[in-house]
């Protein structure tokens, strides 16, 4: 993004024509820029439901801290993922039944919950779900974590031995394509589940995939992005890596209006930001 900014100023300044055609070629990238970097306008609408979804990594970097801070929330959802087999419950919060790292968490209602479960041993399971009544009105909430690549800091790090960094692609794409393949099975089951809802669909985690993947598009489809709707500045959530990278999502049903979005960067809890998002439930 920087080089083509740079690039285009460049020849604008220069007269090349070459700097109408970068200008123009960019209109195409604008879409796929905004799910990393937006600015929307303030949204209107009184605030009825409020989540925040977050990898909490089982606790490691300090489990009465996480405690303490999702407590603080106030959110009507809390919506987990390496939750540390239960590591986390509240006064107040209903919550739905242990399932490994996942967890929601809820002041309203449990009317069904389910873990979706996948159809053999060798697929890890995708995500759980909670059909939760709000205010008279009752909301899916799918809690999702696909599979993560375990990529070691070791494994990027280039080397100054040229054997040695082309020892390492080949170690990242051996990482890089069953992961895919099972992220692949993984999104099928979580979109039967979003297809087959009875509910509006409020669907959250970490997706362990970038904006402009496979896994992005095949589990929006029909669905909003609210970091577009009503998010403002970077969506960036993971921060381990010295480029921070847009992993984690929130969905939603669009009978949901989300009036604002934030990656709340002021905890270091976990090697993820947590994500909060308001909705109103007003007819748009």
């Amino acid at each position: 993004m920087i080089l083509y900014i740079l690039l285009t100023i460049f020849w604008v300044f220069s007269w090349k024509k070459r700097a109408f055609v970068f200008m123009l070629a960019g209109l195409a990238f604008i879409n796929p820029v905004k799910r990393w970097v937006n600015y929307s306008s303030p949204k209107k609408g009184k605030s009825e439901i409020k989540i925040v979804s977050f990898n909490a990594r089982a606790g490691f970097w300090g489990r009465k801290n996480i405690g303490s801070y999702l407590k603080s929330q106030n959110a009507d959802v809390i919506i987990l993922q390496e939750d540390g087999a239960g590591l986390y419950e509240f006064k107040g919060y209903q919550k739905v039944k242990p399932s490994g790292i996942f967890a929601i968490l809820t002041k309203h209602k449990i009317i069904n919950e389910k873990i979706i479960q996948p159809p053999n041993e060798d697929l890890r399971i995708p995500g759980i779900l909670a059909d939760i009544e709000i205010n008279g009105k009752v909301y899916r909430f799918i809690d999702v974590y696909l599979n993560p690549f375990r990529f070691e800091k070791e494994m990027i790090k280039p080397s100054k031995d040229a054997d040695t960094n082309e020892r390492k692609i080949i170690d990242v794409v051996k990482k890089l394509i069953p992961t895919f393949k099972k992220h692949q099975e993984q999104v099928a089951l979580i979109r039967e589940v979003i297809e087959n809802s009875p509910y509006p669909v409020v669907l959250a985690g970490d997706f362990n995939s970038v904006p402009n993947s496979y896994e992005y598009y095949h589990l929006s489809d029909g669905l909003e992005d609210t970091f577009l709707t009503a998010g403002k500045g970077s969506a960036t959530s993971f921060h381990d890596y010295k480029f921070p990278i847009r992993i984690d999502y929130v969905f939603s049903s669009k009978s949901l209006k989300a009036i604002s979005y934030e990656v709340d960067r002021s905890v270091s809890i976990s090697d993820h930001y947590p994500v909060i998002v308001k909705f109103s439930t007003e007819s748009k």
